[in-house]
């Protein structure tokens, strides 16, 4: 499958997307290693949530972020399971290993 870097850069849903986030957008691909963090086009904007839920990976990096427990967060999201919150930290971990390649 061939981007259109056009439609990349301008369409408002591709806004801040990698190119891989963008291809996974597109193809409406799952994380493969990540089988409880799912990518929907039309859910949370595309966004990593867990398992298809509205809850974003991003949400639940913000609340551990913020000095809440995994306890805390289970109680107040009781749809969630620790592993949900594994999932998402090891998602995140896997989002960050990556070469950064600079362009002049």
């Amino acid at each position: 499958m061939r981007l259109d870097r056009a439609a990349v850069i301008a369409g408002s849903e591709w806004v801040g997307m990698t190119c891989w986030s963008a291809l996974r957008y597109t193809l409406g691909m799952t994380a493969p290693s990540h089988p409880r963090i799912t990518i929907e086009p039309g859910k949370c904007g595309g966004k990593p949530c867990i398992r298809g839920m509205r809850i974003r990976v991003s949400d639940v990096l913000e609340l551990l972020a913020n000095g809440a427990s995994v306890e805390e967060i289970l109680a107040d999201y009781p749809c969630l399971e620790r592993d949900d919150i594994l999932a998402a930290i090891a998602y995140a971990a896997q989002q960050t290993n990556h070469v950064v390649v600079e362009v002049a």
